[in-house]
């Protein structure tokens, strides 16, 4: 007899079988590869991301292993069901089941609780010799030292930068709405040598999947000479491309924006959340100036550094004149690509109990609570003005003539140390990236955004609340 076989999957839909949607991310979760690099060899591994093909219910798999956020959960517990009445042992894990285990346990035969990296390997174990708890429970903030590297060969084809981990944990800040409030735990670094070694083992990988590579920290800068550390290791690996994530306020350490640039960076992600002062002081998001958006958006750009911000609609102080305005102070700001989104009240954050104790969640299904769907009644504006500036700012933003301008600005505007083929091909890398991003954000709100404000359930239900 062969060995048994796991099956990871994460999950990633909550439309069901019938209205599926695939996204053209360019980059895989982490936690799959992650859960697939702990487990011990006493089985065979298996990894599927929802994000890119179905869940096949006929699998062989004796072993299923949900990794879903908590947007996910409702349908986790259908796909779980699923699985179950076929005989399989289905185990849960990821955020949600994490932060609310309590729900989650009825619906699993076991239930990972906390980082998984100090218990898995126990768990498969006794997956295997049939003597599985309902629950485990990881410790709480453990050190990060020898986390074995995520098994980036089991990545679906479909991505194109397979190549992720993370260097740190957790960040400094406390902005109402993140999910890192719900248990705060403190910030820790990984040892820089295993995240190098995890960034070189791609052997298994085609030459063109080892060069481009993404962390996924909350906040790379939250430790900043760690983070500076860490770059001028990565510069030596000459990567094509790097993706990071950090806060603002790391972007006045000029020596920091220009190790990126010696490692490579082509693509930050920075939490923008609002243009809005007031909006910001809101959710306690201290860290950024909205003064100083254009300035350090311009410092990037011109160390050939594509900007990728998360913004939100929705916010408690947002007005309807903020929303007519900002279209033009994106154009002034000039961000790369934005990740626009209506604010989610993640249950457990203080944005949450604030809105709760209000008497402003107007949708309690929490399917919903993904940033497609407006479940608050905002204080300022109207449900109506919400979506019509997600529309305009959106169809606007991704115009095809913006798009152009912003790729144009982007490769004429960056000067790279080294000879003119190194700047070409350094263009050719960020356009690539660049249009990736645009494409998938454009396509995500016409595919996902537009089609729930016109269907008859959500439009209703708002306005009802709206009315009342």
């Amino acid at each position: 007899m062969g060995k048994p076989k796991l099956q990871i999957i994460v999950l990633f839909q909550n439309l069901g079988d019938q209205e599926a949607y695939f996204a053209r991310s360019p980059a895989p979760p982490l936690s799959g590869m992650l859960v697939a690099g702990l487990t011990p060899p006493i089985v065979e591994v298996e990894l599927l991301h929802e994000m890119v093909r179905p869940i096949d219910y006929e699998t062989d798999a004796d072993f299923i292993a949900l990794s879903f956020m908590d947007f996910c959960a409702p349908h986790a517990y259908d796909v779980a069901a699923r699985f179950r009445e076929k005989g399989k042992t289905v185990i849960a894990g990821g955020k949600y089941a994490s932060t609310f285990p309590e729900e989650v346990v009825p619906h699993f035969d076991c239930v990972v609780v906390g980082e998984a990296e100090r218990i898995w390997p126990r768990v498969v174990e006794d997956m295997v010799a049939g003597t599985l708890k309902e629950r485990y429970d990881a410790p709480f903030a453990p050190p990060l030292d020898d986390i074995p590297p995520p098994r980036y060969d089991l990545a679906e084809r479909e991505f194109g930068v397979p190549v992720v981990t993370e260097a740190t944990r957790g960040c400094p800040y406390d902005c109402s709405f993140c999910q890192l409030t719900i248990q705060r735990a403190p910030f820790r670094t990984r040892p820089i040598k295993d995240v190098i070694r995890d960034l070189t083992a791609t052997s298994r990988l085609p030459y063109h999947k080892r060069k481009i590579a993404m962390l996924y920290d909350n906040n790379l800068g939250g430790d900043i000479e760690y983070a500076k550390e860490l770059l001028k290791e990565i510069a030596k690996l000459k990567l094509w491309a790097l993706g990071t994530q950090f806060s603002f306020d790391c972007l006045h350490d000029d020596e920091f924006v220009d190790l990126l640039a010696k490692a490579n960076c082509t693509m930050a992600f920075i939490g923008l959340e609002s243009l809005s002062e007031p909006s910001l002081l809101s959710v306690h998001k201290k860290q950024n100036r909205v003064e100083e958006y254009e300035e350090l958006f311009t410092k990037l750009r011109r160390r050939g550094i594509m900007t990728f911000t998360g913004l939100m609609l929705g916010l408690d102080e947002d007005t309807h004149e903020y929303y007519q305005s900002l279209p033009s102070q994106l154009d002034e700001i000039d961000p790369g690509v934005i990740l626009l989104s209506i604010a989610i009240p993640i249950p457990g954050t203080p944005f949450h109990k604030q809105v709760r104790d209000d008497g402003r969640i107007i949708d309690e299904d929490i399917s919903h609570y993904e940033g497609d769907h407006l479940v608050i009644m905002p204080k300022r504006v109207t449900p109506e003005q919400v979506f019509e500036a997600f529309r305009r700012i959106n169809r606007e933003f991704y115009s095809t003539g913006k798009i152009i301008r912003r790729w144009w600005r982007l490769v004429s505007g960056h000067r790279r140390a080294g000879n003119p083929f190194a700047w070409l091909f350094h263009s050719a890398v960020l356009s690539y990236v660049f249009f990736s991003l645009s494409v998938f954000q454009r396509d995500h709100a016409e595919q996902r955004v537009y089609p729930m404000r016109t269907s008859g359930t959500l439009s209703d239900s708002v306005r009802t609340e709206a009315e009342a």
